[in-house]
C-alpha cells in the first residue's frame, strides 16, 4: 500500500458566515486521509460531519487553516480541476426518472465530456470497467427510479467510479439500508479502496461497522475536536471508551464494539462455554443479571452443550431447554429470595 498523504488539513476551522457573522462548528482539526484507505468519520447528529466532508470536497470554503491536496492548497483548484479528483456521493436519495442506470453512472464522464458531451469509446469502457467493479450489470438496463435504495447506493458509488478519481467522499452511504446491504456496501468500499489504491472518506452512523472495516476512524465531538487513529489504537487509548460517555453507552475493550450500558443489580456464578454460554450471559445482563465464572453465590447457572440448568442454594435444580425457560425460571427463583 502506498503511503501518500493525498489530503493534509492542518488547523482547520469549519462553520458559516452569515450576515458577516461567523458560525463555528469545530475549530483546530489536524488530520491526513491516505491513498488505500478506507476512513470512516464517526459522530453525533448535527456535531458537523456533513459541513466538514463539504469543506474537504471543496463546496465550501474553510473559516481558518488549510485543507492540502497533494500539496497544493485546495483554494487553488478550478472546480473543474476538483472534479476531476474528488468524486462525491451524497446522502440524499437519487430521484431521477426515464434514466437507466447504465446513463447515470456515463454522468460521471461529464467532468471529461461536459454535460451534453457525446461518449467515446474510452469514456465507455470506464463506464463499464466501474459497473463491474461495483458488480450491477444485471441491473444496466433498469431505470433508477425503479431500483431498491441498496442498488441505488450501488449505482451512485459507480457514478463516482466513471469520474475516475483517486478521492471519495460519501456522506452517509448506508443510510436507507437493512443490515446486510450496510455491510455490502461497507465492504465493497473497502475493497475498492485497498484494490484501486483510492482514498475513500465516508461519514456514517454504523459504529459497529466502522470499526470492524475501517483502517481509520475519525471521531468527532465538541470536547476534543477530531481524533484520528486506526480502531485499534483508539481503544487501546481510551478514546472510544470516552466517545460516549455519559450516554448509557460502554466500549467492550474484549470485542472492539459498543454495548448498552446496564446497571447490574444480581451477580451470578455461571459456568461454561462457547456460544451457549455467551448468549446466556449476554440474556442474563439484559435482565440486569451479571453473569461470569468469578462470582461466588449461593446459587448459580450451568450452561452445557444439552440444556441449560439453574441450581438453587436449596431445593431441586431446574432444567431448562432454552434460553427463555432459563430466564422465567431465574426470575421465579429471584421472586422468592430476601431483597
Amino acid at each position: 500500500m502506498m503511503e501518500n498523504n493525498h489530503i493534509q488539513i492542518n488547523h482547520l476551522t469549519i462553520g458559516y458566515k452569515e450576515k458577516g457573522n461567523r458560525k463555528v462548528v469545530a475549530t483546530d482539526i489536524n488530520a491526513c486521509l491516505h491513498s488505500g484507505e478506507l476512513t470512516c468519520l464517526l459522530g453525533a447528529n448535527g456535531i458537523g460531519k456533513s459541513t466538514l466532508l463539504r469543506t474537504l470536497s471543496g463546496f465550501q470554503a474553510p473559516l481558518e487553516g488549510e485543507i492540502l491536496l497533494r500539496g497544493k492548497p485546495l483554494s487553488t483548484y478550478s472546480d473543474k480541476e476538483l472534479a476531476t479528483l474528488i468524486g462525491v456521493v451524497l446522502t440524499e436519495k437519487c430521484e431521477l426518472r426515464n434514466m437507466t442506470v447504465e446513463e447515470l453512472v456515463g454522468m460521471g464522464r461529464s467532468p471529461y465530456t461536459g454535460f451534453w458531451g457525446r461518449l467515446g469509446k474510452h469514456d465507455r469502457e470506464v463506464i463499464e470497467e466501474s459497473i463491474q467493479l461495483v458488480g450491477i450489470g444485471h441491473l444496466r438496463y433498469q431505470m433508477v427510479h425503479q431500483l431498491s435504495d441498496g442498488e441505488r447506493q450501488k449505482v451512485m458509488i459507480a457514478k463516482a467510479l466513471a469520474q475516475q478519481t483517486d478521492i471519495i467522499f460519501l456522506d452517509e452511504p448506508t443510510a436507507f439500508l437493512d443490515f446486510p446491504s450496510k455491510v455490502e456496501i461497507m465492504q465493497l468500499l473497502f475493497r475498492l479502496s485497498h484494490t484501486g489504491n483510492r482514498t475513500i472518506f465516508l461519514s456514517t452512523h454504523d459504529l459497529e461497522l466502522a470499526l470492524q472495516i475501517a483502517d481509520k476512524v475519525w471521531l468527532m465531538n465538541k470536547e476534543n475536536g477530531v481524533k484520528t487513529g486506526t480502531p485499534e489504537d483508539l481503544s487501546l487509548d481510551g478514546s472510544l471508551s470516552h466517545f460516549f460517555l455519559r450516554k448509557g453507552i460502554r466500549f467492550d475493550r474484549e470485542s472492539g464494539l459498543f454495548r448498552i450500558a446496564r446497571q447490574a443489580t444480581v451477580s451470578v456464578r455461571l459456568t461454561g462455554e462457547g456460544d451457549r454460554y455467551t448468549m446466556v450471559q449476554k440474556a442474563l445482563a439484559r435482565h440486569g443479571i451479571e453473569g461470569n465464572r468469578q462470582h461466588r453465590s449461593d446459587w448459580y447457572i450451568a450452561v452445557t452443550d444439552e440444556a441449560f440448568f439453574l441450581h438453587p442454594a436449596s431445593g431441586q435444580t431446574v432444567q431448562a431447554a432454552t434460553i427463555e425457560e432459563l430466564l422465567q425460571a431465574v426470575h421465579q427463583l429471584l421472586d422468592t429470595l430476601p431483597h
